[in-house]
């Protein structure tokens, strides 16, 4: 007999399910595809477990929270890789890199001999803040081994478009659809990432590098083989299609600003789709009767699914008012 059906197996969904499974209880999966799948929010994460670098400009929690995706990706997946991250700025945006380290905390200040020491391939940048301790991983990689283990573990996938579900339900049913669910949190809002695939053999990198941008922040993620995640725009729209001109512009000249070595990069995907956020741009867990809506992680969608999971778990099993919530919702 199934516990807790969960709806969306996206990264808030299978993370729910793992930690449900790992604390014996019996778990259904209702998606329309199996996952890990390119029509989940978390198929085109940029995988950064970079919770000090956050604190730039997010709430507390996600840099005090975002400090246990660590070893909770690593004890489920095996995919995390632990060599920090790098923030640069080029030319006259280098003053940026003040603003940035007096607002985040868990980084030292490296001169241009340290950084190319660091990264021999950043030929443009002359400084850079080092968060030694920070991480990423693959989130293609991390999902698909999450599903894995479900499946291993008997977990069950209902491959199905499934209907949305009201508070009157009999059975205990966790909401995870992301961005849908709109049509029961109306206070959920859509942010726009665009981001870009790149193989580039002539180009090394060790950890995900940030360039400070007066638009936008960008971001360049090494996955494996000369293969690299770059992005990601944040534009408030629900639109999930057609990255624009000017986005790919931007990035690609960012790359390239980084290393010459960009220009002869293959583009192998371009991919668009919209973030769910509340208006404060933290995640809820609200309860109405048999129904746990999880949502709102926002762009740090693989930082924070594993303490999200946790306090979903705790308030399964043990009534436990999650961090995470709205007052109302537990009166």
């Amino acid at each position: 007999m199934i516990d807790v059906t969960i709806i969306g197996a996206g990264v808030a969904g299978l993370c729910v399910a793992t930690e449900l499974v790992s604390r014996g209880l019996r778990v259904r999966l209702v998606d329309r595809t199996m996952p890990p799948s390119p029509d989940a929010c978390s198929w085109w994460a940029g995988g950064m477990l970079a919770p000090w670098c956050e604190g730039e400009n997010a709430e507390e929690p996600v840099v005090r929270l975002g400090q246990e995706a660590f070893d909770w990706w690593q004890s489920h997946t095996g995919c995390v890789t632990r060599n920090g991250s790098l923030v640069v700025a080029l030319g006259r945006d280098e003053s940026e890199l003040n603003r940035f380290a007096r607002r985040t905390t868990g980084h030292q200040d490296v001169n241009r001999t340290a950084l190319r020491a660091l990264e021999p391939d950043l030929t443009n940048s002359n400084r850079g803040l080092y968060f030694k301790d920070e991480a990423h991983l693959s989130p293609r990689q991390a999902l698909a081994r999450l599903s894995e283990k479900l499946v291993e573990g008997g977990t069950e996938f209902d491959i199905r478009e499934a209907a949305p579900p009201d508070n009157n339900i009999s059975a205990l049913t966790i909401d995870c659809r992301g961005l849908v669910a709109r049509d029961h949190l109306t206070d959920l809002r859509g942010v726009k990432g665009e981001m870009l695939m790149l193989r580039c053999p002539d180009v090394a990198l060790q950890r995900p590098i940030r360039m400070l941008h007066p638009r936008i922040p960008i971001y360049l993620v090494p996955r494996c083989d000369g293969v690299f995640m770059l992005g990601a725009t944040m534009i408030e729209t629900s639109g999930r299609t057609r990255a624009t001109a000017r986005s790919v512009l931007e990035l690609l000249s960012a790359a390239y600003a980084l290393n010459p070595a960009f220009g002869e990069a293959e583009i192998i995907e371009i991919g668009v789709d919209a973030r769910p956020a509340f208006p404060d741009n933290l995640p809820r867990i609200r309860r109405d009767g048999n129904v746990i809506r999880v949502n709102g992680l926002y762009r740090h969608g693989f930082l924070l699914a594993p303490a999200v999971a946790r306090m979903v778990a705790d308030l399964v099993l043990h009534n436990k008012i999650p961090e995470f919530s709205d007052d109302t919702a537990y009166a």
